[in-house]
């Protein structure tokens, strides 16, 4: 979450809500409030998907965090360096007069 409210701030925050708003708007100013925030979910949704799609492979794991130029530059570079060490590894040898 990107917001850290307790018990007490929340309960505040309605009071001041039911104080600015009044109570016959309040439950209209939730109902709102609440398909606003369904219907920003459902974009950030669909542009995370976009963007897998456009990436193309390797990118089946996109999280939107991962966007953070930190995070994305880490992330490749921990996957290129897991690559290199896989190939790096001394593979077994095979005896050709074995087979």
């Amino acid at each position: 979450m990107f917001f850290d409210f307790g018990g007490g701030e929340l309960i505040g925050l309605a009071v001041l809500a039911l104080i600015l708003v009044g109570p016959d708007r309040l439950p209209k100013l939730a109902s709102e409030a609440a398909a606003l925030v369904r219907k920003i979910q459902r974009f950030t949704h669909a542009a995370t998907q976009e963007l897998r799609e456009n990436l193309g492979p390797g990118f089946e794991n996109l999280q939107p965090s991962d966007l953070n130029p930190k995070t994305f530059i880490r992330k490749q570079i921990n996957d290129a360096l897991e690559e290199q060490d896989e190939l790096d590894r001394p593979q077994p040898r095979i005896d050709p007069d074995v087979m």
